[in-house]
């Protein structure tokens, strides 16, 4: 059943297009076992590890449940980060790509409520959001679920940390109780288990084995004394050589003394926590997916909703309290069907965290050890590129395609040194191969960009 074509299921044939269109050609394993009763109009609650498909596969049943011609939002999706909001969007959209007139918003946090409210004022079939967001939205008037058939929980399992609960079970209580409830997540804990029995009807409970994670990532578990992880870890990066890697801390303090000790070692490193605002926050993960930033230190709450392409290597600074959390660390990387590394730092306290994890997913850990008397000498991984920033972007109706030509031309670089190019409303954000960065800079202050001036400068 796992290896199934799209093409096997009751899909509109303009969906189907859009996934031939995308090389969308078999399902994988939740996509295969979760779909047909989705599309039935079960619910379902869908257990599988980050990088799956789930999101296709519950973009799909959406985009098959929705009248185009209503022009009332009809699903609604809540996930816990901006970031993993923007994601499904973009992948909800790309899905979407061939059907006529369909209205996809986000509604996310830690940005101005203007433009969200002006999306609303026609409402979307379609709307992905943050439940803080979308719980004002709706107790201000703004925001109408009267028409709602699907309502989704992505990484359901947040959505009941305290951060979330409140205003999760707020919107479900204003939801119609008729419609369909999908639960999405790498694990699920009692708590979800006890909301779905609530909120859903006779649900379909769909695991797909995450003891999968083992097969395709490589682990290694080293035990290390505390005071030498941060030796430890240096040791692992300069020995790993990764292109990238990102480290999971346990707190904020954490994850910025882990920056500052990395970066005083030459490493080319920036943290992501909750004390990061959404702009700085944007910047920090542009940097990371363009390879001016090497490694991300990160909390766990930070790196939900991350997807990072070809994410070679994670590290474990210290072993996860909660052995479900293991499983979204390890999904950072392997993803799609890849293989990856995650190698996991643990003190003698630690075992018991290391027991946990071994009993919860039935595997045996590959224990390592480290030379400490003889570690690596730090040999940090040298960014290719920089960043630089256009202050322009999707309202100024500036396409990377625009940024491209004004590179290649006035500037007068040829497209090898022109990396990943990202597009937010009011800047966008271009790789160049750092030895090009001041010809780059000079051209395009020199020249314009679809006949306009706009303020360039270096991201560092």
């Amino acid at each position: 059943m796992e290896t199934l074509p799209f093409a096997s299921l009751p899909l509109n044939p303009l969906l189907l297009q859009a996934l031939a269109s995308l090389e969308y050609r078999v399902m994988t394993p939740i996509q295969a076992r979760s779909l047909p009763p989705m599309l039935a109009g079960h619910d379902v609650i869908g257990q599988a590890r980050t990088g799956s498909g789930k999101t296709a596969a519950y973009g799909l049943s959406v985009l098959s449940s929705i009248d185009t011609t209503l022009m009332k939002t009809q699903a609604l999706v809540l996930c816990p980060t901006r970031e993993l909001a923007d994601q499904i969007a973009k992948e909800i959209r790309r899905l979407a790509r061939c059907l006529p007139n369909v209205k996809v918003s986000v509604l996310g946090g830690g940005i101005s409520r203007r433009p969200q409210l002006a999306s609303l004022e026609h409402d979307p079939h379609i709307i992905v959001g943050m439940a803080g967001r979308v719980q004002e939205l709706l107790q201000a008037g703004s925001l109408k679920l009267d028409a709602l058939r699907v309502l989704v929980l992505d990484e359901a399992d947040r959505m009941l940390d305290p951060d979330f609960e409140e205003a999760s079970r707020t919107i479900v209580d204003l939801a119609p109780k008729a419609r369909q409830t999908l639960f999405f997540s790498a694990t699920f804990p009692d708590n979800v288990r006890s909301l779905s029995r609530r909120l859903q009807r006779e649900p379909v409970e769909i695991t797909v084995d995450n003891q999968a994670i083992t097969a395709q990532v490589e682990q290694i578990f080293y035990e290390v004394a505390p005071e030498r992880r941060i030796d430890a870890l240096a040791h692992l990066l300069s020995t790993q050589r990764a292109e990238s890697a990102l480290v999971f801390a346990h707190t904020k303090n954490d994850a910025r003394d882990i920056e500052e000790q990395l970066r005083q070692r030459g490493f080319a490193v920036l943290s992501l926590h909750g004390d990061i605002d959404q702009r700085d926050r944007d910047e920090v993960l542009v940097r990371f997916a363009n390879g001016t930033i090497r490694v991300l230190v990160a909390t766990d709450v930070a790196a939900r909703g991350l997807d990072i392409k070809d994410l070679a290597l994670v590290i474990s600074y210290e072993l996860p309290r909660e052995p479900d959390q293991h499983v979204h660390r390890v999904g950072r990387t392997g993803r799609a069907g890849k293989s990856g590394v995650a190698l996991h730092l643990f003190s003698s306290r630690e075992r018991i965290r290391l027991t946990a994890i071994e009993t919860r997913f039935g595997f045996k850990a590959t224990l390592g050890k480290l030379p400490m008397s003889a570690l690596a000498k730090d040999q940090p991984v040298p960014p290719v590129f920089v960043t630089v920033c256009v202050d322009a972007g999707r309202r100024d109706k500036l396409r990377p395609g625009d940024l491209l030509g004004a590179l290649t031309g006035v500037a007068g670089l040829t497209k090898e040194l022109v990396g990943k190019i990202s597009t937010f409303d009011t800047r966008t954000y271009v790789a160049i191969d750092r030895r090009f960065a001041k010809t780059a800079m000079d051209g395009l202050r020199a020249g314009k960009i679809k006949g306009k001036n706009f303020r360039v400068r270096l991201i560092d």
